[in-house]
């Protein structure tokens, strides 16, 4: 079978992002399966291109069955919504464009957001007669609405109306997480299922020495928590730095954040307002040296806004931190809680509330034994129900299962 991936924000192992379709794919490949992806050049988090002089596609093969297709894409993403807007759109078209030129396609692989990808995965999919199956990775338009960034009245009918002929049009949607499961049946999706996130334990060593990344940053005999993702208008970091002006009277904690979005310039700033001097601002790094920074940290956040429509994600980040063995701060409420709590992984924290917060880092700071069996607990638990491996098997007899309807 040959399954072509629509996918803007796709991630190698030498980018900062997610791999999940990496890692997909590589299974898909290596139960005999051949994946394009069709990507963009401009990475999600930063908005800068790989790209010095822009042209029109970039070919890589990442293994015999694997290859990437990198399309020219307008690289103004942070700059603006209209300029967000515009580059979703021109990847749009010129995915949809490379995506004529690729043969012998058994299925097409749209996922949202951006949701406008979608449409490029969808129409494709009528014009080579094969299978749609459209992955649910964030509830789009609903967050964007949510949080304020989407509040055009047209532009939130036109969006809906999108979001419904996906679902309505999928041969099949799947969700990465359970909570969204109600949501994309309510509008309109007929045929679900659930893939959800999850990691590769291989991936993080918890026997890994982090005392390079420690020394180099100068947080020897620091209580280390981190935070490794995006910095954008849903994920909260404000209350981080709330919680570290909170922490200043204890030295040994120390906050890393580790990542780049369109709020860090001026997360860096309100920190020097507050003139912390317990909270460092690392560049993004790519998910094969993510192990090496998690490694040097004693304990990891995962936070979001506190917003009902959080409450039914599944964030990659906390499976990668249970992976590496650490305690998590668990600042979102929802369907990870369970996750976490069922695992005994961390500490939920109340979203939006510093106070708490920083009383949990200092608890797990004054409790080393426990955070430390905290982490243990957290791998093990990845390791029986959220293993890549296993949840990448299920993804490949759904696609096997889908081709057999059609043929």
């Amino acid at each position: 079978m040959h399954v072509l991936l629509i996918h803007q924000a796709f991630a190698s192992l030498d980018e900062a992002g997610g791999t999940r379709h990496l890692e997909m794919a590589m299974h898909l490949a290596n139960c005999g399966h051949a994946v394009t992806i069709i990507a963009s050049p401009v990475s999600y988090l930063s908005g800068k291109s790989r790209w010095q002089k822009p042209h029109w596609v970039e070919r890589e093969e990442l293994s015999p069955k694997i290859t990437l297709l990198r399309t020219y894409t307008y690289p103004a993403l942070h700059r603006s919504f209209i300029h967000r807007v515009f580059s979703f759109i021109s990847f749009m078209v010129s995915s949809f464009l490379v995506g004529l030129s690729v043969r012998n396609v058994d299925l097409l692989w749209g996922t949202s957001p951006p949701i406008f990808q979608g449409i490029t995965a969808w129409f494709l999919s009528r014009i080579k007669n094969v299978p749609f199956l459209f992955e649910v990775r964030d509830l789009w338009p609903a967050f964007a609405i949510a949080v304020g960034v989407l509040h055009n009245p047209v532009l939130i009918r036109a969006s809906l109306w999108l979001e419904r002929f996906l679902y309505r049009h999928a041969d099949q949607v799947i969700v990465n997480s359970p909570g969204f499961i109600e949501h994309v049946k309510q509008h309109g999706a007929q045929q679900v299922e659930l893939i959800p996130n999850g990691v590769d334990p291989q991936q993080f060593d918890p026997t890994l020495d982090g005392s390079t990344f420690r020394r180099e940053n100068h947080l020897e005999q620091k209580f280390v928590v981190v935070y490794a993702g995006a910095h954008g208008l849903s994920n909260d970091l404000e209350i981080i730095l709330q919680a570290a002006a909170i922490l200043q009277s204890q030295p040994h904690i120390h906050f890393v954040l580790v990542g780049d979005g369109k709020d860090k310039p001026k997360l860096i700033a309100q920190a020097q307002e507050m003139h912390l001097t317990n909270v460092l601002f690392h560049p993004p790094v790519a998910k094969a040296n993510m192990a090496q920074i998690l490694a040097a940290a004693n304990a990891c956040i995962a936070i979001l806004k506190p917003l009902a429509l959080y409450r039914t994600t599944y964030p990659n980040k906390v499976f990668d931190y249970m992976a590496a063995a650490k305690p998590v701060v668990l600042v979102i409420d929802g369907v990870i809680r369970q996750v976490v709590e069922e695992a005994g992984a961390g500490i939920f924290v109340p979203p939006g509330n510093a106070q708490i917060l920083a009383q949990a880092v200092q608890y797990l700071a004054e409790h080393p034994q426990e955070a430390q069996q905290m982490g243990i607990c957290g791998r093990k638990y990845v390791q029986m129900h959220f293993n890549r491996v296993d949840i990448s098997k299920k993804f490949v007899e759904l696609i096997e299962r889908i081709r057999g309807y059609h043929e």
